[in-house]
């Protein structure tokens, strides 16, 4: 017989461990988080690369209902990260209802019973409601090369660094100058021998603000915490700032492009590497990158930059664009995610048996970025259209949990066993939602993550973080059909109109 529970999460990074407080707080201790990892902290647990660093501020990287005064650094490290996401499921008492080194592998809605039935790798659950939250951004991406398989020395994802490894010495090839690509080259760059990074797009990067928060500041922050509020929101403020120049009109986000510009031209003499290093495309239609020292590592006398693509993978190489082989011990892949394709949609059968990833057809949507027509009962943390490209994903998060909540509130108040969003309201909000991205930065004409298999903006949110928790901040049931707990054949009534 399955374990039957109230609430099923999927998922033990922010947003699966912040659900789990939220219910706590609520007095609602039936869930049971289901987590594939051997900890709590979803990407900031599987990404452990040398130099691996949250381009938030840490000043916004945390629950509002758990704020951590004392960072030692304005843009927090991983290691931190971890160790505060470690904390608060400690501190709220969730982990008795962890369950690690559990991995989803198949649910499905029973609508006999209304009920999600779960198989897991270790045993079988059934829930009333599903919360998935397994991270937009968990899904390692290796691209298929040709002759890969051939290569004998050693090949990593950044997200699955090998540390049993040693680098010293050694010729390695990153692929990708992506967000991972700028942390890892410059954190390795002096500890290898040769170091050539294979380039497909310039990224446009900015310098990199960070600096030490020193221990008077945090001490101050402990013993005022309307002072970090205060901050917190002048810092949430000013990154909001951003976003007319990446929704309305690019032109804004001038000053931005000549930072970079002259970060570039800081640090890079050559003006032929120069060129191969500008980008062809608006700022901000992919992420806008921070570092100060990415343009410094690539100009060190060990390292090659190619620009010409990758021909093949040999044994002992790989050969570039322009026929150039390049002898390699080790392959670093630097090469990000998949967000668009996420592996759990493959995995979620809805009310006629078809996957989500069925349903959407390589274009996903939802509405509010949390739950999706012909789905009852599934709320999706992080999904699609709730990406942000100027500030902490964990306000878009929190958002949708207070909208979790307020529809099992709404639930037991009407006595309701589930809800199923009207296909109307998602077709109109989505709709709504490309209208809006057309003129976006994001849709200026690069290739980038934010674009699925159809070349459709199924990622980024486009519009002000306080717009998106407006919206979320009540669960309106006429935008759902709610059903009683005896289960009707056709036709089937619905509690709400």
């Amino acid at each position: 017989m399955p374990a039957d529970t109230d609430v099923a999460i999927v998922g033990a990074g922010f947003g699966g461990l912040g659900m789990a407080i939220r219910l706590k707080q609520a007095g609602r201790d039936d869930f049971v988080v289901l987590e594939r990892a051997a900890d709590v902290g979803g990407t900031w647990w599987a990404n452990t690369y040398p130099g691996c660093q949250c381009d938030i501020p840490s000043n916004l990287y945390s629950f509002s209902f758990a704020r951590k005064s004392d960072w030692t650094t304005a843009y927090p490290m991983r290691d931190q990260i971890h160790d505060y996401l470690r904390d608060c499921a400690e501190r709220f008492g969730v982990l008795p209802q962890t369950r690690f080194k559990t991995e989803m592998l198949d649910a499905a809605w029973d609508e006999d019973r209304r009920r999600w039935m779960i198989e897991t790798s270790r045993g079988t659950h059934s829930a009333r409601v599903l919360v998935a939250a397994p991270g937009m951004l968990s899904e390692p991406c290796v691209p298929e090369l040709p002759g890969l398989e051939r290569f004998a020395g050693t090949t990593f994802h950044t997200a699955g660094w090998n540390h049993d490894h040693d680098l010293t010495g050694e010729r390695v090839a990153v692929f990708g100058t992506g967000a991972s690509a700028i942390q890892v080259v410059p954190s390795i760059v002096d500890r290898v021998g040769r170091l050539t990074v294979f380039q497909r797009t310039p990224p446009w990067v900015i310098p990199h603000l960070d600096h030490p928060v020193g221990p008077r500041l945090r001490d101050l922050y402990s013993r005022m915490p309307a002072l970090q509020r205060l901050v917190r929101g002048t810092v949430w403020g000013l990154h909001e700032l951003v976003v007319p120049g990446m929704t309305r009109n690019a032109r804004l986000l001038k000053g931005h492009e000549l930072l970079a510009r002259a970060n570039m031209r800081r640090h890079v003499r050559d003006r032929e590497l120069r060129r191969r290093l500008t980008p062809d495309y608006s700022i901000g239609c992919k992420r806008i990158l921070l570092s100060s020292d990415w343009y410094r590592a690539l100009g060190a006398p060990n390292v090659d930059l190619i620009t010409s693509g990758i021909r093949e993978v040999r044994e002992g190489s790989v050969v570039d664009g322009d026929g150039v082989e390049h002898e390699l011990d080790t392959i670093v892949f630097a090469t990000g995610f998949a967000p668009s394709d996420p592996p759990i949609a493959r995995r979620l059968r809805g009310r006629d048996g078809g996957t989500l990833s069925e349903v959407w057809n390589g274009s996903p949507q939802a509405y509010l970025g949390s739950t999706v027509a012909g789905f009852p009962n599934l709320f999706l943390l992080y999904g699609p259209n709730t990406n942000l490209g100027h500030s902490s994903i964990v306000y878009i998060l929190e958002s949708q949990m207070n909208y979790a909540m307020s529809a099992l509130e709404a639930m037991d108040e009407s006595g309701a066993a589930a809800f199923e969003l009207r296909p109307a309201v998602q077709r109109a909000f989505n709709e709504e939602l490309q209208d809006r991205l057309e003129s976006s930065v994001w849709n200026s004409g690069c290739s980038s993550w934010y674009l699925d298999a159809n070349g459709r903006n199924s990622i980024q949110w486009p519009g002000f973080t306080y717009e998106f928790r407006r919206r979320t901040r009540r669960f309106d049931a006429a935008d759902y059909r709610l059903f009683p707990r005896t289960p009707v054949r056709d036709p089937v009534p619905a509690l709400s109109a």
